[in-house]
């Protein structure tokens, strides 16, 4: 018998953000079952806690999709991290590691009235890679090319998962953005992102600084309601092409709005001499728990 716990990650309250199934102590199971019950949970992922124990040495998990393993996702890692927090350690920590595929990431916590208020992981250094036509990506958005930001690329970026940053022009642009199936599986045969991040300096709510959406057809759902590691790659690319005017960004990002899932991404980022360091925060809200007979 396994208990889980349900959460909504980047979620202000419960039922919006972005949900996640984390199996606890599931060390036991196997490559295939953990495969089968994240299709059987049906989340974009469901991450399982490999012991119960705490670890000096940080907590090991994985991740899955319906369909496959991925060494690396944003929003089962805050999950993930607040569950071993609440349920393992059950006291305040300032930071946990989880070690993961793509290695080990830091997970910091604020604390309000004694629970968790934020949590901040540090992701990888991003990668920036392939660069593509605006009239290409335009054509797989179901937009005009002139709806794309020519100021800036259209590029794949990556943190540990990668992702093609498309940026739009307005709000209204990434309201009338889809995806064109056939033309965007066409493309991703040739490109390690299998994703699709496009975004705007407009919002439904002026506190916040972007609008982001997140299409995952090839993870099985259309769209995401709130993504780590997705924003991760587009708070690379803000500071890279210095989409704000410098190398450093602090700012509110909504996701999910379009499709009733309301999300708040924090993203914090900086261009050193070195490398741009990232951290993606938000709120985590407990929803449910059951156990895995």
């Amino acid at each position: 018998m396994y208990t889980f716990h349900i959460v909504d990650v980047f979620a202000e309250k419960k039922y919006s953000g972005n949900q996640l199934a984390v199996v606890l102590n599931a060390k036991s199971l196997k490559q295939e079952e953990m495969q089968q019950l994240a299709r059987e949970m049906n989340y974009s992922e469901t991450s399982f806690i490999l012991k119960s124990g705490t670890r000096a040495d940080g907590h090991d998990v994985r991740i899955f999709t319906p369909q496959e393993e991925v060494p690396f996702a944003g929003h089962p890692t805050l999950g993930t991290a607040f569950i071993i927090q609440q349920e393992i350690i059950k006291k305040q920590v300032d930071r946990l590691i989880l070690n993961l595929k793509v290695g080990q990431i830091p997970i910091d916590f604020t604390y309000s009235d004694q629970q968790p208020d934020l949590l901040w992981m540090t992701q990888k250094p991003p990668a920036f890679m392939k660069r593509f036509e605006r009239k290409t990506i335009a054509e797989i958005l179901n937009l005009n090319p002139d709806d794309i930001d020519n100021r800036f690329p259209v590029q794949e970026v990556s943190t540990g998962l990668p992702f093609i940053i498309a940026p739009l022009r307005n709000l209204a642009a990434v309201k009338r953005s889809s995806i064109d199936k056939a033309k965007f599986f066409q493309l991703i045969r040739n490109t390690e992102a299998k994703a699709i991040l496009v975004f705007a300096p407009e919002c439904y709510n002026p506190q916040n600084h972007l609008n982001v959406r997140v299409y995952v057809d090839y993870f099985g759902i259309p769209e995401d309601p709130a993504t780590g590691s997705a924003n991760g790659c587009l708070a690379g690319y803000l500071v890279k092409h210095h989409y704000f005017g410098q190398n450093r960004i602090d700012i509110r990002v909504e996701q999910g709005m379009e499709i009733g899932r309301p999300s708040l991404l924090f993203l914090q980022a900086q261009e050193t001499p070195q490398e741009i360091v990232i951290k993606v925060g938000g709120k985590v809200q407990a929803v449910a728990r059951g156990e895995l007979l």
